[in-house]
């Protein structure tokens, strides 16, 4: 079976479509999740959100430990302050995609340093809930270069070593 992608969202994103829709739009979580599950198309997806920070965490070593294929996470405020969430990301062996709403450059100085940056393979902010979908197909293209990397190194030396 194949692996799965795992997107996980941090505090406050259940509120979608409610929360300060000026900024973050009318998009409910649950219309995020079906775009990312269109854009996963046969990849398997495990879509999680919670408001507790160690839930986060365990959701993190849950992909590690099944493992995942990779990592879409939006920690939302938990990406500034989060030392919990940076180690257990240090852990994860494959791609990570940490993804954001808004621009978060573009917002309160408070927002400007991610924790969670420094671990990521790709940052996506500021595309708002589309953002979600660009990095589910971005993951799968990761994905997908990487087995296309290696099973042309194992063909090539599998060739090699072969009789001829």
């Amino acid at each position: 079976m194949r692996r799965a992608i795992h997107v996980l969202n941090g505090p406050n994103l259940n509120r979608l479509g409610r929360r300060e829709p000026e900024i973050y739009g009318r998009t409910t979580l649950a219309e995020v999740e079906a775009m990312c599950r269109a854009a996963a198309g046969d990849t398997p997806l495990v879509f999680r959100q919670t408001n507790h920070e160690g839930q986060l965490v365990d959701w993190i070593h849950d992909a590690i430990d099944e493992p995942a294929a990779g990592i879409v996470i939006n920690p939302a405020g938990l990406t500034f302050t989060s030392i919990p969430v940076l180690d257990a990301l240090k852990q994860f062996p494959g791609p990570i995609i940490e993804l954001h709403i808004t621009n978060i450059h573009r917002r309160e100085p408070i927002y400007h340093r991610s924790l969670v940056s420094s671990v990521a393979t790709a940052v996506i902010a500021g595309l708002g809930p589309r953002g979600y979908a660009t990095a589910v197909r971005a993951m799968r293209e990761i994905l997908e270069e990487q087995a296309g990397r290696a099973g042309t190194s194992l063909g090539g030396a599998a060739s090699a070593a072969g009789p001829g």
